[in-house]
């Protein structure tokens, strides 16, 4: 989660080495001509103001969506730290932005922190460099204390811990870290999915609710979804059919049920969302499902968590195995997963080692994880995949082995 840089030595103007003397890193934040930030309203605000300051660095841009999410989380965060904590924290806008417009509209409408000015490319390209940043959102946390570590993970920390990261310290996030394995010990499917004056789940039935307590002994699927999401969209009609397959096969003994975590936007899109669903779901607008969200760490949906007979959490890759082996993938316990895998193994030994998919315009080579495969999103039904693919070695395109359609030959009349 950290690692420790050298001091930087100071280049600039005598203000900024004084900066430098009490501040390690805000000499980076300067130019030649240059020892200020902007304000929203445009004031122009003294590098020096933040030399005794946790910083963050955002950087961000309009155009992508996640960016936008993200920037909307962060800025409840940074209000709320603000509020209990005073100045003792701030935060600069690195743009990513297309143009001088763009950079206004993102920032002067929506962030209450500082920015580099977006003219300034030379310190914008530096900053990246320095933190090898290599995507956006990412959320950098500087200390002001020479000896502190540097936090890279502050998006992950924000959407996991919110305010309470903060002040984002390494004894901070060690606390952290140690309550949540200590709630993870604790975990069961009560005291994750009820709260004070809520003991029930939402149903399709004449009586519309379903104890929690009679869930307890089953293994369980949460189901975050939206109706918004393209994704989810395109994922919810095969997890039906999955679990549909998965209830039929089941004995006496065993149970699976299915429980929907909406980020619907509104009543009417759950509701529209829910009818098609076969299982349960949690109330929509419940506190719950915002906790159950942090407390998985779930950045994106559709994402299937899954919980054992016990309420213990068994994966957090329910989508990858359903894409991967369906019905198959019951109970999703790692020693089920072991078996599919050596299957998966033992198959890949009668697949063609090249193929030609309808899909792509190159040969496509068989590879494995050991051999150039690993996670990947599947170029043919978008979904998640692992292990055995097709990837095409010129330009990375890859599918599932189940997804490849070979090129159909007319023949010649």
């Amino acid at each position: 989660m950290r690692q420790q840089l050298s001091l930087i030595n100071a280049t600039t103007s005598p203000d900024t080495t004084t900066i430098v003397s009490r501040h390690r890193y805000l000499s980076l934040f300067a130019s030649d001509d240059r020892d200020f930030l902007l304000s929203p309203t445009g004031a122009q605000i003294k590098i020096s103001d933040l030399h005794d300051k946790i910083v963050g660095i955002y950087f961000s841009a309009n155009w992508y969506p996640q960016c936008q999410s993200f920037t909307k989380l962060l800025i409840q965060v940074y209000e709320q730290i603000k509020a209990k904590k005073g100045s003792a924290f701030e935060i600069i806008f690195v743009s990513s932005d297309e143009d001088l417009n763009a950079f206004n509209n993102y920032y002067q409408s929506n962030m209450p922190w500082l920015a580099i000015p977006f003219s300034d490319l030379e310190t914008k390209k530096a900053l990246n460099n320095r933190f090898d940043v290599e995507g956006i959102p990412c959320l950098i946390i500087l200390q002001p204390d020479h000896d502190a570590g540097i936090v890279h993970d502050g998006v992950e920390l924000i959407y996991r811990y919110g305010v309470e990261a903060y002040p984002f310290t390494k004894e901070r996030l060690d606390e952290l870290l140690k309550q949540e394995k200590e709630k993870h010990e604790r975990q069961t499917l009560s005291n994750l999915l009820m709260n004070h004056d809520r003991d029930f789940l939402l149903a399709h039935s004449a009586s519309k609710k379903v104890l929690i307590s009679s869930l307890i002994g089953k293994t369980i699927g949460l189901y975050f979804s939206a109706q918004w999401c393209l994704p989810s969209l395109k994922f919810t009609p095969k997890l039906i059919s999955i679990y549909q397959k998965i209830k039929a096969k089941l004995s006496e003994q065993e149970d699976f049920e299915i429980i929907y975590v909406s980020t619907d936007h509104n009543q009417l899109e759950f509701e529209s969302s829910f009818s098609l669903m076969p299982w349960l779901a949690l109330p929509f607008g419940d506190s719950i499902n915002k906790e159950l969200t942090k407390y998985f760490d779930i950045t994106g949906i559709p994402s299937l968590i899954i919980l054992g007979p016990d309420g213990k959490t068994v994966t957090k890759n329910g989508r990858s195995l359903i894409n991967l082996y369906e019905e198959e993938a019951y109970p999703f316990t790692e020693a089920r997963v072991k078996l599919l895998e050596k299957q998966m193994d033992e198959d890949a030994k009668n697949l063609p080692s090249m193929e030609i998919h309808s899909g792509h315009r190159h040969e496509l080579t068989l590879v494995s994880q050991e051999n150039g495969g690993g996670p990947f999103i599947c170029c043919d039904c978008d979904e998640q995949g692992s292990g055995w693919a097709y990837q095409c070695i010129d330009c990375g395109y890859e599918v599932h082995t189940k997804c490849v359609r070979p090129v159909v030959q007319m023949s010649s009349a």
